[in-house]
């Protein structure tokens, strides 16, 4: 299972409970599908494997944000993950613009490992995976 760790200070110092899958909004018009290959694209500086999609499902994450997921099978190299970035101000009341990469690493993890990391509401997606693959 690939999971992302997000980029910036307030994900820092935090590992199990805070990966996720690759994600972002969909804007009016555009397809769930094709919104999932461009934030692999942005968030792994990698094109998304080109292979069949297999739908997840949907969820709703605690604050509200609204997440489909997708499995496919591939093979990315994890030691070239290179993302995109925000910026936020950094130190807090600063007054300073800071960029941080919206994903500040990648990582394979089997699914034991994968239910550990990933954020609570997207564990889900993890029990419909192994349905599917079963």
């Amino acid at each position: 299972m690939l999971l992302v760790h997000p980029g910036g200070p307030f994900w820092m110092r935090k590992d199990e409970g805070a990966w996720s899958i690759p994600k972002g909004e969909i804007e009016p018009g555009e397809q769930a599908t094709d919104v999932a290959r461009r934030e692999f694209r942005e968030e792994l500086g990698a094109p998304a494997p080109d292979s069949e999609l297999v739908p997840l499902g949907t969820v709703r994450q605690a604050g509200g944000k609204l997440v489909h997921a997708w499995a496919a099978a591939g093979d990315l190299d994890v030691d070239r993950v290179s993302s995109v970035t925000f910026e936020m101000e950094w130190p807090p009341r600063s007054g300073q613009k800071t960029a941080f990469p919206e994903v500040d690493r990648a990582e394979w993890f089997d699914l034991a490992t994968a239910r550990r990391k990933i954020l609570p509401a997207q564990s889900i997606f993890l029990d419909r995976l192994e349905r599917t693959i079963r």
